[in-house]
């Protein structure tokens, strides 16, 4: 696997890998553990995710795992199109609330990896879209958390007006009532 991998700010990458295509179609390593060590991305990615959404203007998100088990994310988009975000939740970053975002598609092939102590959201921008990622934490319940996806104070514009939403996210609170408990020592 050859990747190129661009820093699109917050310590958040966009990772690019290369696809060898002729007349039967594609084929590409999607991850590499040799080729992320090259790259200087140690992560050890322990469980494989896989989202569908059915309509377009789904947001899913801010969500995110708690310590001890926060994770980090390598996040792609297999079929339609998202514009995926993530936010910076440690308190103590000069960074902190801020967010950035990248537009993952079938046809771009591109992935962003979202460190630990960041949460995670997309919106899809079309019907029928398909999500992997990978984290390096296994899921706890326990942990599982979510802030709520208009929140003031992180105010990422979604560009909908009536977005389908899950009743967690519906009922996620606020990130000012949250126990979110990233500190810049949680950054994997």
């Amino acid at each position: 696997m050859g990747a190129k991998i661009t820093d699109i700010g917050l310590g958040v990458k966009v990772i690019e890998p290369d696809y060898f295509e002729d007349y039967r179609g594609y084929y590409c390593e999607t991850y590499s553990q040799r080729t992320m060590k090259k790259l200087g991305i140690n992560l050890n990615f322990v469980q494989d995710n896989h989202s569908y959404s059915i309509k377009k203007g789904t947001i899913r998100g801010i969500h995110f795992q708690n310590n001890p088990v926060p994770q980090a994310k390598l996040v792609r988009c297999t079929n339609g199109r998202v514009m995926d975000y993530a936010v910076d939740l440690r308190k103590d970053s000069p960074t902190y609330k801020q967010w950035v975002c990248v537009e993952l598609t079938k046809e771009n092939r591109k992935q962003i990896l979202i460190p630990s102590g960041f949460g995670h959201a997309f919106i899809t921008l079309t019907d029928n879209c398909e999500v992997l990622y990978k984290v390096d934490g296994l899921y706890e319940p326990k942990l599982d958390r979510s802030i709520k996806w208009d929140d003031p104070e992180i105010n990422i514009p979604w560009g909908v007006s009536d977005p389908v939403v899950s009743q967690k996210d519906i009922k996620a609170p606020y990130l000012k009532d949250s126990d979110c408990n990233f500190t810049m020592k949680d950054n994997k």
